[in-house]
Protein backbone atom coordinates (compact mmCIF):
# COMPACT_ATOMS: atom_id res chain seq x y z
CA UNK A 1 0.00 0.00 0.00
CA UNK A 2 1.37 3.35 -0.59
CA UNK A 3 1.96 5.97 1.79
CA UNK A 4 -0.42 8.25 -0.33
CA UNK A 5 -2.87 5.68 1.05
CA UNK A 6 -1.86 5.10 4.47
CA UNK A 7 -2.20 9.17 4.74
CA UNK A 8 -4.13 10.36 2.66
CA UNK A 9 -4.48 14.15 1.81
CA UNK A 10 -8.34 15.44 1.42
CA UNK A 11 -7.76 16.11 -2.43
CA UNK A 12 -6.70 12.74 -3.17
CA UNK A 13 -9.52 10.98 -0.98
CA UNK A 14 -11.92 13.39 -2.72
CA UNK A 15 -10.96 12.98 -6.20
CA UNK A 16 -10.85 9.28 -5.74
CA UNK A 17 -14.71 9.86 -4.50
CA UNK A 18 -15.59 12.20 -7.42
CA UNK A 19 -15.33 9.64 -9.69
CA UNK A 20 -18.91 8.07 -8.17
CA UNK A 21 -22.19 9.28 -9.20
CA UNK A 22 -23.22 12.49 -7.68
CA UNK A 23 -26.90 13.14 -6.99
CA UNK A 24 -26.11 16.20 -5.87
CA UNK A 25 -25.13 17.73 -9.42
CA UNK A 26 -27.24 15.52 -11.35
CA UNK A 27 -31.33 15.56 -12.71
CA UNK A 28 -33.36 14.04 -9.69
CA UNK A 29 -36.03 11.87 -11.75
CA UNK A 30 -33.64 9.56 -12.77
CA UNK A 31 -32.02 8.97 -9.08
CA UNK A 32 -31.26 5.47 -7.53
CA UNK A 33 -32.65 5.34 -4.06
CA UNK A 34 -32.38 2.66 -1.74
CA UNK A 35 -31.24 1.17 1.40
CA UNK A 36 -29.01 -1.64 0.58
CA UNK A 37 -25.71 -0.38 -0.89
CA UNK A 38 -25.77 2.00 2.31
CA UNK A 39 -26.29 -0.98 4.53
CA UNK A 40 -23.71 -3.21 2.93
CA UNK A 41 -21.14 -0.75 3.02
CA UNK A 42 -21.93 -0.24 6.81
CA UNK A 43 -21.49 -3.88 7.43
CA UNK A 44 -18.27 -3.70 5.77
CA UNK A 45 -16.75 -0.86 8.07
CA UNK A 46 -18.29 -2.41 10.97
CA UNK A 47 -21.18 -0.84 11.54
CA UNK A 48 -20.20 2.51 12.66
CA UNK A 49 -23.77 3.89 12.57
CA UNK A 50 -24.65 1.75 15.39
CA UNK A 51 -21.54 3.46 17.85
CA UNK A 52 -23.74 6.58 18.84
CA UNK A 53 -26.96 7.74 19.84
CA UNK A 54 -29.13 9.49 17.49
CA UNK A 55 -31.43 12.34 16.41
CA UNK A 56 -32.79 12.30 12.84
CA UNK A 57 -33.53 15.62 11.18
CA UNK A 58 -35.75 15.45 8.07
CA UNK A 59 -38.51 18.02 6.94
CA UNK A 60 -38.73 20.71 3.47
CA UNK A 61 -37.24 23.44 5.43
CA UNK A 62 -34.59 24.28 8.87
CA UNK A 63 -33.18 20.67 8.76
CA UNK A 64 -29.71 22.42 8.94
CA UNK A 65 -30.88 24.71 11.68
CA UNK A 66 -32.86 22.42 13.71
CA UNK A 67 -29.85 20.21 13.46
CA UNK A 68 -27.71 22.55 14.71
CA UNK A 69 -29.17 24.11 17.38
CA UNK A 70 -29.38 20.61 18.79
CA UNK A 71 -26.05 20.18 18.36
CA UNK A 72 -25.10 23.10 20.55
CA UNK A 73 -27.43 22.15 23.14
CA UNK A 74 -26.22 19.27 23.65
CA UNK A 75 -22.80 20.49 23.51
CA UNK A 76 -23.36 22.63 26.02
CA UNK A 77 -25.06 19.44 28.35
CA UNK A 78 -21.75 18.44 28.51
CA UNK A 79 -22.05 15.29 25.71
CA UNK A 80 -19.19 14.03 23.32
CA UNK A 81 -21.48 15.28 20.23
CA UNK A 82 -21.71 14.71 16.22
CA UNK A 83 -23.30 16.51 13.37
CA UNK A 84 -24.18 15.50 9.87
CA UNK A 85 -25.20 17.94 7.53
CA UNK A 86 -25.77 18.81 3.27
CA UNK A 87 -25.22 20.21 1.37
CA UNK A 88 -22.10 22.35 2.12
CA UNK A 89 -21.88 26.27 1.41
CA UNK A 90 -17.45 26.80 1.14
CA UNK A 91 -16.18 22.80 2.46
CA UNK A 92 -17.54 19.70 2.26
CA UNK A 93 -15.76 19.23 5.56
CA UNK A 94 -18.82 21.57 6.75
CA UNK A 95 -21.06 18.26 6.28
CA UNK A 96 -19.23 16.60 9.18
CA UNK A 97 -18.76 18.46 12.92
CA UNK A 98 -17.12 16.79 15.75
CA UNK A 99 -17.59 18.63 18.86
CA UNK A 100 -18.81 21.30 17.23
CA UNK A 101 -15.83 21.44 14.92
CA UNK A 102 -15.90 21.18 11.14
CA UNK A 103 -14.17 17.83 10.92
CA UNK A 104 -9.88 18.06 10.08
CA UNK A 105 -9.27 17.36 6.53
CA UNK A 106 -6.82 14.29 7.64
CA UNK A 107 -9.40 12.85 9.82
CA UNK A 108 -11.95 13.21 6.61
CA UNK A 109 -9.86 11.77 4.02
CA UNK A 110 -8.82 8.75 6.02
CA UNK A 111 -12.33 8.06 6.89
CA UNK A 112 -13.53 8.39 2.86
CA UNK A 113 -10.37 6.18 1.63
CA UNK A 114 -11.62 3.63 4.61
CA UNK A 115 -15.19 3.83 2.84
CA UNK A 116 -13.85 3.18 -0.86
CA UNK A 117 -12.29 0.64 -0.04
CA UNK A 118 -15.36 -0.74 1.51
CA UNK A 119 -16.82 0.07 -2.01
CA UNK A 120 -14.15 -1.53 -4.08
CA UNK A 121 -14.31 -4.50 -1.82
CA UNK A 122 -18.48 -4.70 -2.43
CA UNK A 123 -17.65 -4.55 -6.50
CA UNK A 124 -15.30 -7.55 -6.36
CA UNK A 125 -17.72 -9.24 -4.80
CA UNK A 126 -20.55 -8.03 -6.68
CA UNK A 127 -22.71 -6.78 -3.59
CA UNK A 128 -25.40 -4.42 -3.52
CA UNK A 129 -22.69 -2.03 -2.10
CA UNK A 130 -21.20 -1.94 -5.59
CA UNK A 131 -24.05 0.88 -6.70
CA UNK A 132 -23.09 3.12 -3.71
CA UNK A 133 -23.57 6.75 -4.55
CA UNK A 134 -21.01 9.83 -3.55
CA UNK A 135 -23.34 10.59 -0.88
CA UNK A 136 -23.93 7.10 0.15
CA UNK A 137 -20.14 7.51 0.84
CA UNK A 138 -19.66 10.88 2.29
CA UNK A 139 -22.81 9.46 4.44
CA UNK A 140 -20.86 6.06 5.59
CA UNK A 141 -17.33 8.14 5.82
CA UNK A 142 -19.07 10.61 8.42
CA UNK A 143 -20.45 7.65 10.49
CA UNK A 144 -16.92 6.12 10.43
CA UNK A 145 -15.61 9.46 11.71
CA UNK A 146 -18.37 9.80 14.40
CA UNK A 147 -17.02 6.26 15.37
CA UNK A 148 -13.55 7.07 15.55
CA UNK A 149 -14.40 10.11 17.71
CA UNK A 150 -15.77 8.20 20.06
CA UNK A 151 -19.05 10.45 19.89
CA UNK A 152 -21.98 10.02 22.51
CA UNK A 153 -24.72 11.85 20.69
CA UNK A 154 -24.99 12.58 16.79
CA UNK A 155 -27.68 14.69 14.92
CA UNK A 156 -28.21 13.07 11.43
CA UNK A 157 -30.13 15.68 8.91
CA UNK A 158 -31.54 13.85 6.17
CA UNK A 159 -29.93 14.51 2.44
CA UNK A 160 -33.42 14.48 0.53
CA UNK A 161 -36.66 12.69 1.50
CA UNK A 162 -36.16 10.11 4.48
CA UNK A 163 -37.44 6.65 3.88
CA UNK A 164 -35.02 5.64 1.13
CA UNK A 165 -32.39 8.43 2.44
CA UNK A 166 -28.89 7.34 2.66
CA UNK A 167 -28.88 8.57 6.48
CA UNK A 168 -32.01 6.21 7.50
CA UNK A 169 -29.64 3.20 8.42
CA UNK A 170 -29.49 4.79 11.94
CA UNK A 171 -32.10 4.62 14.45
CA UNK A 172 -32.80 8.15 15.65
CA UNK A 173 -34.40 7.77 19.34
CA UNK A 174 -35.99 11.16 18.43
CA UNK A 175 -37.50 11.55 14.55
CA UNK A 176 -37.70 15.40 13.99
CA UNK A 177 -39.83 16.50 10.78
CA UNK A 178 -39.44 19.96 10.35
CA UNK A 179 -42.18 20.99 8.32
CA UNK A 180 -43.47 19.94 4.75
CA UNK A 181 -43.93 21.63 1.39
CA UNK A 182 -43.88 20.86 -1.91
CA UNK A 183 -40.34 19.65 -3.18
CA UNK A 184 -38.45 16.94 -5.17
CA UNK A 185 -41.91 16.39 -6.17
CA UNK A 186 -40.30 13.97 -8.92
CA UNK A 187 -39.08 11.88 -6.40
CA UNK A 188 -41.20 12.65 -3.25
CA UNK A 189 -44.34 13.08 -4.66
CA UNK A 190 -46.83 15.63 -5.83
CA UNK A 191 -48.45 16.66 -2.97
CA UNK A 192 -48.17 17.59 0.86
CA UNK A 193 -49.62 13.90 2.13
CA UNK A 194 -46.74 11.97 -0.15
CA UNK A 195 -43.88 14.16 0.64
CA UNK A 196 -44.94 13.49 4.35
CA UNK A 197 -45.11 9.52 3.83
CA UNK A 198 -41.66 9.68 2.78
CA UNK A 199 -40.22 11.78 5.11
CA UNK A 200 -41.87 10.26 8.17
CA UNK A 201 -39.86 7.21 6.91
CA UNK A 202 -37.35 7.99 9.62
CA UNK A 203 -39.53 6.90 12.44
CA UNK A 204 -38.96 3.52 13.94
CA UNK A 205 -40.59 1.48 16.52
CA UNK A 206 -39.26 2.78 20.12
CA UNK A 207 -38.81 6.41 18.73
CA UNK A 208 -40.02 9.58 19.91
CA UNK A 209 -41.64 11.72 16.86
CA UNK A 210 -41.48 15.78 16.89
CA UNK A 211 -42.87 18.24 14.38
CA UNK A 212 -44.26 21.45 14.02
CA UNK A 213 -47.51 20.44 12.39
CA UNK A 214 -50.64 20.24 13.47
CA UNK A 215 -52.75 16.90 13.62
CA UNK A 216 -55.43 18.64 11.32
CA UNK A 217 -53.27 19.51 8.79
CA UNK A 218 -52.96 17.49 6.10
CA UNK A 219 -49.40 16.37 6.27
CA UNK A 220 -49.52 16.56 9.87
CA UNK A 221 -52.67 13.89 9.91
CA UNK A 222 -50.21 11.49 7.75
CA UNK A 223 -47.28 11.56 10.24
CA UNK A 224 -49.50 11.08 13.22
CA UNK A 225 -51.02 8.17 10.87
CA UNK A 226 -47.76 6.81 10.65
CA UNK A 227 -46.70 7.07 14.36
CA UNK A 228 -49.64 5.46 15.36
CA UNK A 229 -49.09 2.72 13.17
CA UNK A 230 -45.42 2.18 14.75
CA UNK A 231 -47.04 2.87 18.39
CA UNK A 232 -44.55 6.19 18.62
CA UNK A 233 -45.69 9.24 20.93
CA UNK A 234 -45.73 12.51 19.00
CA UNK A 235 -44.55 15.99 20.30
CA UNK A 236 -45.87 18.81 18.74
CA UNK A 237 -44.53 22.88 18.87
CA UNK A 238 -48.05 24.87 19.59
CA UNK A 239 -47.17 28.29 18.07
CA UNK A 240 -48.37 31.57 16.63
CA UNK A 241 -49.02 31.61 13.01
CA UNK A 242 -47.29 34.76 12.50
CA UNK A 243 -44.18 32.47 15.03
CA UNK A 244 -40.58 33.82 13.40
CA UNK A 245 -38.38 30.77 11.73
CA UNK A 246 -35.99 31.22 14.75
CA UNK A 247 -38.82 30.97 17.28
CA UNK A 248 -40.42 27.90 15.13
CA UNK A 249 -36.80 26.12 15.78
CA UNK A 250 -36.16 26.85 18.83
CA UNK A 251 -39.55 25.68 20.34
CA UNK A 252 -38.75 22.42 18.03
CA UNK A 253 -35.72 21.94 19.63
CA UNK A 254 -36.70 22.89 23.28
CA UNK A 255 -39.56 20.05 22.83
CA UNK A 256 -37.01 17.23 22.31
CA UNK A 257 -34.80 18.71 24.72
CA UNK A 258 -37.51 18.45 27.40
CA UNK A 259 -38.46 15.04 26.51
CA UNK A 260 -35.07 13.51 26.64
CA UNK A 261 -34.84 15.40 30.06
CA UNK A 262 -38.28 13.63 30.94
CA UNK A 263 -36.44 10.71 29.96
CA UNK A 264 -34.05 10.55 32.11
CA UNK A 265 -31.06 12.07 30.56
CA UNK A 266 -29.24 14.62 32.23
CA UNK A 267 -26.00 16.94 32.26
CA UNK A 268 -22.69 15.51 31.78
CA UNK A 269 -20.65 18.91 32.93
CA UNK A 270 -18.90 18.99 36.37
CA UNK A 271 -20.99 21.72 37.75
CA UNK A 272 -24.21 20.36 36.84
CA UNK A 273 -23.86 16.89 36.67
CA UNK A 274 -27.66 15.29 37.13
CA UNK A 275 -30.01 17.99 36.59
CA UNK A 276 -31.76 16.65 33.78
CA UNK A 277 -31.87 18.38 30.59
CA UNK A 278 -34.25 20.87 28.91
CA UNK A 279 -35.81 23.57 26.97
CA UNK A 280 -33.66 25.46 29.05
CA UNK A 281 -30.22 24.48 27.55
CA UNK A 282 -31.31 27.03 24.57
CA UNK A 283 -29.57 29.92 25.85
CA UNK A 284 -28.61 32.58 23.61
CA UNK A 285 -25.34 31.75 23.95
CA UNK A 286 -25.92 28.31 22.71
CA UNK A 287 -28.65 29.67 20.23
CA UNK A 288 -25.92 32.09 18.89
CA UNK A 289 -23.12 29.05 18.41
CA UNK A 290 -25.91 27.42 16.21
CA UNK A 291 -25.79 29.85 13.53
CA UNK A 292 -24.94 28.38 10.12
CA UNK A 293 -23.69 30.11 6.95
CA UNK A 294 -26.52 30.81 4.35
CA UNK A 295 -29.28 30.70 6.52
CA UNK A 296 -30.47 34.25 7.35
CA UNK A 297 -26.68 35.72 7.61
CA UNK A 298 -26.00 39.08 7.59
CA UNK A 299 -23.05 40.79 6.26
CA UNK A 300 -22.20 44.94 5.87
CA UNK A 301 -20.59 44.69 2.36
CA UNK A 302 -18.04 47.46 2.45
CA UNK A 303 -18.82 50.00 -0.95
CA UNK A 304 -16.46 51.78 -2.85
CA UNK A 305 -15.33 54.99 -2.39
CA UNK A 306 -17.22 55.52 -6.13
CA UNK A 307 -20.80 54.28 -4.81
CA UNK A 308 -20.44 55.58 -1.40
CA UNK A 309 -23.57 57.72 -1.37
CA UNK A 310 -23.56 58.74 2.06
CA UNK A 311 -23.15 55.07 3.56
CA UNK A 312 -19.83 53.09 3.99
CA UNK A 313 -21.65 49.66 3.72
CA UNK A 314 -24.31 47.65 2.47
CA UNK A 315 -26.50 45.28 4.41
CA UNK A 316 -26.47 41.93 2.42
CA UNK A 317 -28.19 39.06 3.84
CA UNK A 318 -27.81 35.67 2.74
CA UNK A 319 -30.12 32.90 2.81
CA UNK A 320 -30.59 29.29 0.69
CA UNK A 321 -34.29 29.16 0.94
CA UNK A 322 -35.34 28.19 -2.65
CA UNK A 323 -39.26 26.83 -1.93
CA UNK A 324 -41.69 29.40 -1.83
CA UNK A 325 -43.37 29.01 1.60
CA UNK A 326 -39.82 29.73 3.13
CA UNK A 327 -38.97 32.37 1.01
CA UNK A 328 -42.18 33.51 2.33
CA UNK A 329 -41.19 33.59 5.66
CA UNK A 330 -37.64 34.69 5.37
CA UNK A 331 -38.65 37.72 3.31
CA UNK A 332 -41.65 37.87 6.78
CA UNK A 333 -39.10 38.07 9.48
CA UNK A 334 -36.40 40.54 7.42
CA UNK A 335 -39.04 42.95 6.89
CA UNK A 336 -40.06 42.66 10.37
CA UNK A 337 -36.97 43.55 11.61
CA UNK A 338 -36.40 47.24 12.87
CA UNK A 339 -32.89 46.82 11.57
CA UNK A 340 -33.64 46.16 7.65
CA UNK A 341 -34.95 49.30 6.23
CA UNK A 342 -35.45 50.26 2.33
CA UNK A 343 -35.96 48.43 -1.11
CA UNK A 344 -34.91 44.91 -1.60
CA UNK A 345 -33.10 44.38 -4.21
CA UNK A 346 -32.75 40.15 -5.17
CA UNK A 347 -30.02 38.38 -6.12
CA UNK A 348 -31.43 34.71 -6.96
CA UNK A 349 -30.60 31.77 -8.63
CA UNK A 350 -32.50 28.77 -9.01
CA UNK A 351 -32.14 24.58 -9.46
CA UNK A 352 -34.12 23.67 -12.64
CA UNK A 353 -36.45 21.40 -10.21
CA UNK A 354 -37.67 24.39 -7.96
CA UNK A 355 -41.07 25.70 -8.11
CA UNK A 356 -39.87 29.09 -10.09
CA UNK A 357 -43.44 30.71 -10.56
CA UNK A 358 -44.63 30.30 -7.45
CA UNK A 359 -40.98 31.33 -5.86
CA UNK A 360 -41.24 34.40 -8.11
CA UNK A 361 -44.96 35.08 -7.53
CA UNK A 362 -43.90 35.42 -3.56
CA UNK A 363 -40.44 37.73 -4.20
CA UNK A 364 -42.71 39.68 -6.37
CA UNK A 365 -44.15 41.18 -3.16
CA UNK A 366 -40.96 42.41 -1.75
CA UNK A 367 -38.23 42.76 -4.22
CA UNK A 368 -38.15 46.12 -6.02
CA UNK A 369 -35.53 44.96 -8.25
CA UNK A 370 -34.27 41.43 -9.06
CA UNK A 371 -30.87 39.94 -10.58
CA UNK A 372 -30.88 36.98 -11.93
CA UNK A 373 -28.31 34.34 -12.14
CA UNK A 374 -27.00 30.82 -12.18
CA UNK A 375 -25.68 29.27 -9.45
CA UNK A 376 -23.16 26.67 -11.21
CA UNK A 377 -22.64 23.92 -8.28
CA UNK A 378 -25.91 21.99 -8.79
CA UNK A 379 -25.43 21.57 -12.88
CA UNK A 380 -29.25 21.98 -12.81
CA UNK A 381 -29.98 25.44 -12.64
CA UNK A 382 -32.80 27.69 -14.12
CA UNK A 383 -31.29 29.66 -16.66
CA UNK A 384 -30.66 32.98 -15.84
CA UNK A 385 -32.39 34.48 -18.84
CA UNK A 386 -35.45 31.96 -18.30
CA UNK A 387 -35.79 33.45 -15.02
CA UNK A 388 -36.18 36.73 -16.45
CA UNK A 389 -38.96 36.16 -18.81
CA UNK A 390 -40.92 34.62 -16.34
CA UNK A 391 -40.73 37.10 -14.16
CA UNK A 392 -41.54 39.99 -16.79
CA UNK A 393 -44.51 38.46 -17.40
CA UNK A 394 -45.42 38.50 -14.14
CA UNK A 395 -44.78 42.36 -14.21
CA UNK A 396 -41.64 41.96 -11.97
CA UNK A 397 -38.53 44.77 -12.31
CA UNK A 398 -35.39 42.05 -13.35
CA UNK A 399 -32.59 41.68 -15.48
CA UNK A 400 -30.63 38.99 -16.10
CA UNK A 401 -26.79 38.25 -15.07
CA UNK A 402 -25.26 34.23 -15.38
CA UNK A 403 -22.20 35.25 -13.83
CA UNK A 404 -22.60 35.37 -9.90
CA UNK A 405 -19.68 37.80 -9.52
CA UNK A 406 -21.25 40.30 -11.77
CA UNK A 407 -25.02 40.18 -10.73
CA UNK A 408 -23.81 40.75 -7.43
CA UNK A 409 -22.17 44.26 -8.62
CA UNK A 410 -25.40 45.16 -10.36
CA UNK A 411 -27.49 44.48 -7.50
CA UNK A 412 -24.82 46.87 -5.55
CA UNK A 413 -25.15 49.40 -7.81
CA UNK A 414 -28.97 49.18 -7.71
CA UNK A 415 -28.93 49.14 -4.03
CA UNK A 416 -27.22 52.33 -3.65
CA UNK A 417 -28.83 53.81 -6.01
CA UNK A 418 -32.05 53.20 -4.03
CA UNK A 419 -31.10 53.41 -0.91
CA UNK A 420 -31.96 49.33 -0.06
CA UNK A 421 -30.54 46.29 0.95
CA UNK A 422 -29.10 42.94 -1.36
CA UNK A 423 -30.92 39.40 -0.54
CA UNK A 424 -29.08 36.62 -1.70
CA UNK A 425 -31.11 33.60 -2.38
CA UNK A 426 -32.84 30.62 -4.00
CA UNK A 427 -30.01 28.36 -3.37
CA UNK A 428 -26.76 27.47 -1.25
CA UNK A 429 -25.27 27.43 -4.05
CA UNK A 430 -25.36 30.72 -5.01
CA UNK A 431 -24.74 31.76 -1.21
CA UNK A 432 -21.32 29.76 -1.54
CA UNK A 433 -20.38 31.15 -4.73
CA UNK A 434 -20.79 34.92 -3.19
CA UNK A 435 -20.44 34.42 0.56
CA UNK A 436 -16.21 35.11 0.17
CA UNK A 437 -17.00 38.34 -2.01
CA UNK A 438 -19.84 39.41 0.52
CA UNK A 439 -17.04 38.91 3.24
CA UNK A 440 -14.30 40.62 1.33
CA UNK A 441 -12.55 37.36 0.48
CA UNK A 442 -10.83 37.05 -2.45
CA UNK A 443 -12.10 33.55 -4.54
Amino acid sequence: MSQAHLNPSLPQALSRLDQLTNWERKPRGEMRVGLEPMLDLMQRLGNPHRSFRAIHVAGTKGKGSVSALLEAGLLRAGWRVGRYASPHVDRVNERVSILGQEVEDDVLASAIMQVLDGYESAKQAATAGEDATWFDVITAAAFVAFRDAGLDWVVVEVGLGGRLDSTNVVFGEVAIVTNIGLEHTEILGSTREAIAREKVGILKPGAMLATTLAVDDAAGKVLQQRADELGCPVLRTDLPEDATIAETNISLVGLVFDHLGRQGESMQTASEKGQPVGAWLLEPAVIDKARLPGRMERFELALPPTLRGGRQSLPVIMDGAHVPFNIEAVLRDITRSSNISGDCIAVVALASDKDAPDFLNVLSRYAAHTVFTEASGSGRAHAATELEALAISMGMACEAEPNPQKALHHAVAKAEEVGGWILVTGSLYLVGALRGTVQGRVG
